[in-house]
């Protein structure tokens, strides 16, 4: 039996996933491994409208995956917690596993 605690845990982490479930969030949990940015650097590096990013942004500033900072004008993003990388390392490697299982799948074929 799931007792609350664990279940309002599990909630919480299903928001965090929530907020980084999208590709374009992704993108720009990537860009930031290498420390922060501005708004502005990151909309060009994904190759985004600014304000669609800043929508991204907010919805995993929301979440705790990210923080802010104000510097003049500029807004610059980092990650609150880089070990958010480590869970994408580990989707790699799920997906490593899975092409590999579908090309021995392809190879009985």
């Amino acid at each position: 039996m799931i007792t609350q605690k664990k279940q309002l845990l599990f909630e919480k982490q299903a928001e965090i996933v929530k907020a980084i479930a999208h590709p374009l969030r992704i993108a720009i949990v990537d860009f930031l491994k290498d420390g922060e940015q501005c708004v502005c650097d990151i909309a060009e590096h994904v190759g985004s409208e600014r304000s669609n990013v800043s929508r991204h942004l907010s919805v995993m500033v929301n979440a705790g995956v990210l923080e802010y900072r104000k510097k003049g004008l500029k807004v610059i993003y980092k990650l609150k917690t880089p070990c958010i990388l480590d869970f994408f390392s580990c989707i790699t490697a799920c997906l490593k596993q899975r092409a590999k299982e579908n090309e021995k799948l392809l190879k009985s074929l």
